[in-house]
């Protein structure tokens, strides 16, 4: 055994087995979505200048919940191409709402509206984030924007008569809880939950 002293302690013979062989344990935490992560953190690096690769790599971000990382990917992309933005802002928007950071979520749905004025889901969005800071007039507008670009857009409707009852119009939320009835039950029965609640 040349260079190593024979007679190791145990401590000793148990350190040089696991530097010497490391293909034999099992790396804690690697799993697939940390091989993603991973790989398209090698993408990043391999391709500094590529907007996409930040965009996918603030997704996978966000789909692991490392908010502060998304955003960070999300606001390289922008740097590197500000045209964009129309993907970008609603991702960013999201990465603060998810991040409970509602004034720059808010910031971010309102301007990705510049590119597409009626989209329902953003309009949603920002009820949502109204609905969070418990401002439920304007979430009440809001919500009415997303349903008048999306007569079927159940989730709003139930947002909508959820703010209705917190802002004492229950008649409305009644309305609402008939019309959920015949179109989706599961959240027909959660509203009528709400309204026995408030009772």
């Amino acid at each position: 055994m040349t260079g190593i002293n024979r007679y190791l302690t145990p401590l000793q013979a148990l350190l040089f087995i696991v530097l010497s062989i490391p293909a034999l344990l099992p790396l804690s935490g690697c799993d697939s979505s940390s091989k993603e992560l991973n790989d398209l953190q090698q993408a990043v690096w391999r391709n500094p200048d590529d907007p996409q690769a930040y965009i996918t790599l603030g997704n996978a971000y966000a789909r692991k919940k490392q908010y502060e990382q998304a955003i960070g990917s999300y606001e390289k992309a922008l740097t590197l191409n500000p045209r964009t933005a129309m993907n970008v802002y609603p991702a960013l928007g999201a990465a603060y709402f998810n991040d409970r950071k509602y004034e720059q979520a808010l910031d971010y749905f309102r301007k990705s509206l510049e590119f597409a004025p009626d989209d329902s889901l953003r309009h949603y969005d920002i009820g949502n984030v109204y609905f969070q800071l418990e401002q439920y007039q304007p979430a009440i507008e809001a919500y009415r924007q997303a349903i008048d670009n999306s007569r079927a857009f159940e989730e709003a409707y139930y947002n909508l008569a959820i703010c209705y009852i917190r802002t004492g119009q229950k008649a409305k939320a009644r309305e609402i809880y008939a019309w959920l009835q015949d179109k989706n039950n599961y959240l027909a029965v959660s509203l009528e939950r709400h309204l026995e609640k408030d009772n």
